[in-house]
Parts: C-alpha cells; structure tokens; sequence
C-alpha cells in the first residue's frame, strides 16, 4: 500500500465474507492497514481469527463472524451480531467463493447449488441484509469477487461460471439500483492469483507451466494486487466508478 492509502478510509466499517484466507484475507488486511473496522466472515472459524488476531496489530477494530453467507438465517444472524457491534457499515466487500471442477454430466444438482448458493444468492444475502444500514449516508461502496469467467470459460466450470456472470448482472444491476444513495457497486475480476482455490493447477507442475505461458504478463497474480485495487475503490478517489467491472488478469482474457 502506498503512503496516500493510509488512514483514506479512517471511520469506516467494512464487511468482508471469505475473509479467512486467499484474496479475502488481502483485501480485509489491506483496508484495515487504510483505517477501516473490520468484521470478517467465514465460515472457517479458526483461520478467521488468525486474520482478525493479524488485522488488530494494524492498531485496528477487528471481530470476526463464523457464517455461511448462502444460508438466509446465518446473515440475518450476521446482520443483528455486526450492526449491534458497529452500528452501521459503510464497505460490504462480497467475496466468499467456492469452485466445483466436473463436466456437466458428472455435476450434481446438490454441487450445483452449492456453488450457485455461495457465489451468486450469498452476495445477494448480504446485500439485501446490510444496504439498509448503507443508505442515507452519501457514501457507500460495495464490491463484488466476480471473476474472468464472468467474462470468458473453460471446461468443467459449468457451475462456476455461471455464478460469476450472475454475479456481473447483479453488480450491474445494484449500481443503478443504489447510484441515487451514491453507494457504488462495482466487480473485481481476479484472473489467476495462486490461492487455495487454484491450487490444483499450481500444485501441477504441467498444469501450472501451461498456464503460465498463456498470462501474457508471464505469472500467478499477487493478492496484494487485488488488495490495492479494493482499498482504491472503497475511496473517494473512486467515487465515480459503478457498474463496472475490473479485469485483474496479467492480460488472460485479452487473448
């Protein structure tokens, strides 16, 4: 984070789900070190509290939250223990994820909609949950872990793909619906970041080589890349970006 990022986003309350790991934990860490309160969700209770133990050593406001955010009656659980805590949140970053790789016709209808239940309707859980404790304030941002396969494919990601360019449509969608409140809604679309998720790819050895040929920029992403981005868009700077969407991607998907 650079020099101009800190404390930008002092007296804000943000709320990041999948914050125990990967490019969540990157993102909580990187705009508490900007000044903002932090409640982390999860739904692996010990991995969040080590984040949420790291976050206060930024001289920060941390709690963490185990939840399942593709349950309804865990986020409204959710709701009631954060705004009894914060009294309000100002940053709602949607990031849980998770990724099932079957062809289609080895695909079950319940690992269907495990992956359409986190991706797509826990965003929209969250949201329908915390925006009422958003609005009235000239001032709100919302950002949502889409992904390049909001945009392109691959084999045996029917499920996933399809989450995350529901995703799109519903950032899309929100933006407009919240622009009037000056709450803006935006994705962030990670190309290859060597997290948890992808590492069967970067756990093989061939697999991984052939990625890497096909990043123009010739490497895994760094989460710090995604973190920067978020703490910008959560800034004032930023507060003419909604509705988009940013290609995170080393150059993947212009190919």
């Amino acid at each position: 984070m650079s020099p101009n990022d800190h404390k930008k986003l002092e007296g804000r309350v943000a709320l990041v789900t999948g914050a125990s790991r990967g490019l969540g934990k990157a993102m909580a860490l990187a705009l508490g070190e900007a000044g903002a309160s932090l409640a982390l969700i999860a739904r692996e209770e010990k991995g969040l509290k080590e984040v949420s133990k790291e976050a206060k050593t930024l001289g920060v406001t941390s709690e963490s939250y185990p939840a399942d955010v593709s349950r309804a009656e865990d986020v409204e659980r959710l709701r009631e223990a954060v705004i009894g805590r914060f009294g309000s949140v100002d940053i709602l970053v949607n990031n849980a994820g998770v990724n099932i790789r079957k062809p289609l016709t080895m695909l079950t209808v319940e690992e269907w909609r495990r992956v359409i239940d986190t991706n797509l309707t826990g965003p929209f859980l969250v949201c329908r949950a915390f925006v009422p404790h958003m609005v009235g304030k000239g001032y709100g941002r919302i950002i949502n872990t889409t992904s390049t396969m909001s945009h392109v494919a691959t084999p045996t990601r029917t499920a996933y793909a399809a989450s995350k360019a529901g995703l799109l449509g519903f950032t899309r969608a929100l933006a407009l619906e919240l622009a009037p409140e000056k709450i803006t809604v935006n994705g962030i679309s990670p190309g290859w970041f060597e997290t948890e998720l992808t590492k069967p790819i970067w756990s093989d050895p061939r697999a991984n080589d052939d990625l890497v040929s096909r990043i123009p920029l010739g490497r895994w992403g760094d989460v710090n890349d995604v973190a920067r981005l978020a703490v910008y868009l959560c800034s004032e700077e930023a507060g003419y970006i909604t509705g988009t969407d940013i290609l995170i991607d080393g150059g993947y998907t212009t190919q």
